[in-house]
């Protein structure tokens, strides 16, 4: 990733196992990337409203996944990661 300015993000939509707790708050549990990747979230650091870099307003969970800091969005009933991928690869609609 380093160096590679051919690198870019985009909204990827994702799988999430979720608790509820007795007060009604969400917890994400784990993200699973794609059939083949699931991530244990270790630790929620902060939950917010907010608007994410593509303009969409929802809740950021931050996160901290296999040791990293990440932003976990929940918009109007489905959640995303900002995802790297590189400039050749198509964008989703």
């Amino acid at each position: 990733m380093c160096g590679d300015y051919n690198l870019r993000r985009e909204k990827r939509y994702v799988e999430v196992d979720v608790r509820f707790t007795p007060d009604g708050k969400i917890r994400p549990l784990a993200i699973n990337y794609d059939k083949t990747r699931t991530y244990g979230i270790d630790r929620v650091l902060a939950v917010k409203h907010g608007t994410s870099r593509f303009g969409v307003k929802g809740h950021c969970f931050t996160c901290l996944i296999c040791g990293q800091k990440r932003n976990l969005w929940l918009e109007k009933g489905k959640w995303f990661v900002e995802a790297y991928c590189t400039t050749s690869e198509g964008r989703a609609s």
